[in-house]
């Protein structure tokens, strides 16, 4: 099978990381450490305006096999190569891609993660002069037949979606983390569903403030929920608001079809792991993150 190499930007970059990572997830359902939804949260962040940044390798049916993703995080770049178990491509290739475009700016470092159990990743990382650190995220999974009963939101709140008229009329409640045209960018993803985006808000009618969020990801290619982000505002934390969020949220999943559940956090971040243990995830290996020892 003849392979293309394309370097793409913009909307066809979105389209097909999408794409790849679906068949990545339909090849390996326990593999690899990012979903389709993961990308298309990162949009927000970085539409890709520069194709040099993402090279795909694309079959001759037009199907993308494998890529290598720079994405402007601002202070950093992230890289990431990907590829499927049935690719054509060699992860020799897609590293030294990598390694050859890697950008060199001293005050901008490279970072690219890789699962703990990744022993290869962590072998050409190694050879190319990256050193692990102390960021370690922890996935977690679970099959939505295991899922908790919606818990009751505390007095004084109510759960609401981006699909009521009320939301709308208002600005998006991620505003103040992601930027003012974060629901702009959420509404050019094909994952993105308006009542799945969901918020707790005070229910004083007229001055409702919002405790605490959650976005819901359902993949109908994958079967494969993802929730990212999550967060429950300082001043109205230990109301089990994020609770009822993440359960509401899952069964919300549920009824779209979704037959997995995936959630990370960061290790060290105590809060989050207990909420998303004691609903019923499980954690699985986790993923580590790397940087040349001059850009630490």
């Amino acid at each position: 099978m003849n392979l293309v190499e394309r370097d793409v930007g913009g909307r066809d970059y979105l389209l097909l990381v999408t794409a790849l990572l679906q068949r990545a997830r339909l090849a390996n359902p326990d593999g690899g450490q990012w979903e389709a939804a993961d990308f298309q949260w990162w949009w927000r962040r970085d539409q890709h305006p520069e194709p040099s940044r993402a090279r795909f390798w694309i079959d001759d049916r037009g199907a993308p096999v494998g890529a290598v993703v720079f994405t402007d995080w601002g202070d950093m770049w992230g890289c990431d190569v990907l590829t499927t178990d049935d690719s054509t491509v060699s992860p020799e290739a897609l590293w030294d891609h990598a390694f050859a475009r890697m950008p060199s700016d001293p005050a901008k470092p490279v970072e690219i993660a890789a699962r703990d159990d990744g022993a290869f990743t962590i072998a050409m990382l190694a050879g190319a002069g990256f050193v692990g650190n102390d960021e370690v995220a922890v996935p977690c999974w679970m099959h939505v037949a295991d899922r908790p009963a919606v818990t009751t939101i505390a007095d004084g709140y109510r759960l609401v979606s981006r699909a009521t008229a009320s939301a709308v009329s208002r600005p998006h409640h991620m505003i103040l983390r992601n930027g003012p045209v974060v629901a702009d960018r959420l509404g050019e993803c094909s994952l993105y569903r308006p009542d799945l985006d969901l918020s707790v808000e005070t229910s004083s009618d007229g001055d409702a403030a919002v405790a605490a969020y959650g976005l819901f990801w359902a993949d109908p290619i994958t079967g494969v929920g993802l929730v990212e982000p999550m967060r429950t505002e300082d001043d109205h934390q230990n109301r089990r608001l994020g609770k009822h969020v993440l359960t509401a949220g899952v069964d919300l999943l549920a009824a779209c079809g979704c037959t997995r559940i995936k959630v990370s956090y960061m290790e060290g971040n105590d809060a989050a792991r207990r909420l998303y243990v004691n609903s019923g995830f499980q954690p699985q290996s986790p993923s580590r993150a790397y940087r040349l020892p001059d850009t630490h």
